[in-house]
C-alpha cells in the first residue's frame, strides 16, 4: 500500500537508511535519500516508462542465470555508517546477484551497492545533470561496477561507463544504433527499438 508524504517530522533531522526505508513507498512519485535529506521526483513519462519496461524485458533475457534486473527499487549506496545520514537512490534499472533477493528475504532492507553490478538510469531533460553529473559521482563513490545513462531522445543514446579504483567512471563508449557490451555480461540491443 502506498505511504502518504512524510509528515514534517522526519525532516527535522538528517535520516538514517533504516529510517528512510520504514518510510516505505510514497503515493505519487518516489523518493531518494541524500545526505539524510529525501528528494521527491515525479512519476516517469509514458516514454521513460516505456523505454524502461522495454530495456528490463532485453536485459532479464539475456542475463546469467545468477544475475537478476531489477525495475525502480532503492539501492543504499553505502557511503556512511548505518547511524549517520544515508544515501539511497533508486535507478531505473539495476543488475544485481541473485543472493540479494535472498538476502533481502532474509533480513529486510535495502539492496546494498555492494550487490549491484551495473545502475541504468534513462535520461530525461529534467533529471540530465543529476544523471551525469551526481548520480555518475555516487554510484562511482558507491563502487558500482558499472553505469549506462540510456539517453531516449532522437537517436537514442547510451554512454556505457566502468568503474576505476584510481578515476571513478570511465566511458566506455557511446552508442547510438546496435549497442553491443561483453563487459560486465554479453549484451545486445537495438536502442531504437527502446523508444
Amino acid at each position: 500500500m502506498p505511504r502518504p508524504a512524510p509528515e514534517p517530522a522526519h525532516s527535522l533531522h538528517p535520516l538514517t537508511i533504516a529510517e528512510y526505508a520504514e518510510l516505505g513507498e510514497t503515493e505519487h512519485g518516489y523518493t531518494e535519500l541524500v545526505e539524510g535529506r529525501l528528494l521527491m521526483s515525479p512519476s516517469p513519462t509514458f516514454h521513460h516508462n516505456r523505454a524502461l519496461g522495454r530495456l528490463h524485458v532485453q536485459l532479464s533475457q539475456q542475463l546469467p542465470a545468477d544475475l537478476e534486473a531489477i525495475p525502480e527499487l532503492d539501492v543504499d549506496l553505502e557511503l556512511t555508517a548505518p547511524d549517520e545520514p544515508g544515501h539511497s537512490r533508486r535507478p531505473d534499472i539495476m543488475v544485481v546477484k541473485e543472493e540479494a533477493g535472498k538476502r533481502i528475504a532474509d533480513e529486510g532492507g535495502l539492496v546494498r551497492a555492494s550487490e549491484v553490478i551495473l545502475v541504468v538510469e534513462i535520461v530525461s531533460p529534467g533529471s540530465r545533470r543529476t544523471d551525469h553529473v551526481d548520480k555518475r559521482r555516487e554510484y562511482a563513490d558507491a563502487g558500482i561496477p558499472h553505469y549506462w545513462m540510456l539517453d531516449i531522445d532522437y537517436p537514442p543514446a547510451i554512454t556505457a561507463c566502468h568503474w576505476t579504483e584510481e578515476f571513478g567512471y570511465q566511458d566506455d563508449q557511446v552508442t547510438t544504433g546496435i549497442f553491443r557490451t561483453r563487459s560486465p555480461f554479453s549484451f545486445e540491443v537495438d536502442l531504437g527499438r527502446l523508444r
